[in-house]
């Protein structure tokens, strides 16, 4: 049996979403900026995508920027504000357990002269709405806080994050990376006061390659890339009309039965904290039950190197990643595990499971007995 548990590293894509895709590429292949049939045809894929995107979220079709990924819309919505706001302060906070798409530019703005605060989480990965309210200053002109964890699945109190920091100051413009709780959660940014939104379409079964931001009518976001004027000049180059229909008919597609596949999938989760309940010494992180993301468990392991038992379970045909797959490749500790508490011996001790629709409780099962097996013997072994 094969068991793909690093659905939080990338998806399989639909089949409907991948023919899609070939068609558009095959034979509806213009450039949208061409103004014969084949152009006006490749308009419509993404007229029809920004209004499926639009519709899911609650917002203005205008407010939809297409991007090549999570990455990319992460650094157009803290570059471009911070770019675009300078004059009117140079303060921004952020949290300590941000993907490094977010953590790497704040730390490119710190280098331009801008002043970063980074608020810590508790032991399951939460801020203090306390913490935030303090932060905020006169000068703060951007909050970045992400929605769900991409290791341990916590997921933030953006609603409550958003009122507070409207109500401390409201020219603060509030970022939400949302790359892994779209498609998990129902996320309307005008209700939780977000400015802009970051979304990545190959977490939801849809292309690599291709992602999208929302930008709220009115808040001052500077262009970072230049060229043809593509998408209103803030965002230049040739669109990817086979990636953004693609991404949309994901989208479209796990927003179809998101209740039902998300308590299936909460099953699923529980189904392996409890089935590894009786292994010794071995550490659930993150927040419990429905406080936390669905798709996400993240465990460490005394004794075991979360590196061989990643590969023991690969030759299982076992999936899965150690900590964050953006960053699992290379050799740093993992800035989210020592946010909240890991003890210093298990911080090289943690793997992360990560399911999707596709997930079934036969694999679970599956990786729950390879666990039992696994994880003792490589404790012997270690021992040596």
């Amino acid at each position: 049996m094969e068991a793909y548990l690093d659905n939080s590293a990338t998806t399989v894509c639909f089949e409907e979403v991948a023919h899609l895709m070939h068609k558009i590429m095959c034979e509806d292949y213009g450039n949208p900026s061409s103004m014969h049939h084949k152009g006006v045809e490749a308009e419509k894929y993404l007229r029809d995508a920004t209004k499926t995107l639009a519709d899911l979220l609650k917002v203005d079709e205008k407010e939809i920027l297409f991007t090549s990924g999570g990455t990319e819309s992460d650094n157009i919505a803290l570059i471009g504000t911070a770019m675009a706001n300078h004059r009117r302060g140079r303060h921004l906070i952020t949290t300590m357990i941000e993907h490094p798409a977010v953590l790497q530019t704040m730390a490119y703005l710190e280098n331009q002269g801008f002043q970063v605060t980074y608020l810590p989480v508790d032991h399951e990965g939460k801020i203090s709405l306390e913490d935030l309210g303090r932060a905020i200053r006169p000068d703060t002109i951007l909050v970045s806080i992400m929605h769900t964890n991409n290791e341990i699945g916590s997921v933030q109190p953006i609603v409550e994050a958003g009122e507070l920091i409207k109500r401390m100051n409201p020219q603060t413009l509030f970022h939400v990376d949302a790359v892994q709780g779209f498609g998990k959660f129902r996320i309307y940014p005008a209700k939780a006061y977000v400015d802009m939104l970051s979304v990545s379409g190959h977490k939801i079964h849809g292309p690599k390659g291709v992602g999208f931001l929302y930008i709220r009518k009115g808040a001052r976001v500077n262009p970072i890339i230049y060229g043809g004027g593509q998408q209103k000049g803030m965002r230049s180059g040739t669109e990817n009309v086979p990636g953004i229909a693609g991404l949309a008919k994901a989208a479209e597609m796990v927003y179809q039965n998101l209740d039902q596949d998300m308590d299936r999938m909460y099953g699923l989760r529980d189904m392996l904290i409890e089935g590894i309940s009786d292994i010794e010494d071995v550490r659930v992180n993150g927040c419990p039950g429905r406080e936390g993301a669905a798709h996400i468990v993240s465990l460490s392991v005394r004794g075991v190197r979360s590196e061989v038992l990643l590969h023991a379970l690969e030759e299982r045909d076992i999936y899965v990643s150690a900590g964050s797959a953006c960053s699992s490749n290379k050799p740093q500790t993992s800035a989210t595990l020592k946010a909240i508490g890991v003890e210093r011996e298990l911080l090289d001790s943690t793997i992360r499971f990560s399911f999707s629709v596709f997930t079934t409780a036969e694999e679970i099962q599956y990786t729950i007995q390879a666990l039992h097996e696994l994880i003792p013997a490589l404790r012997r072994y270690s021992r040596r």
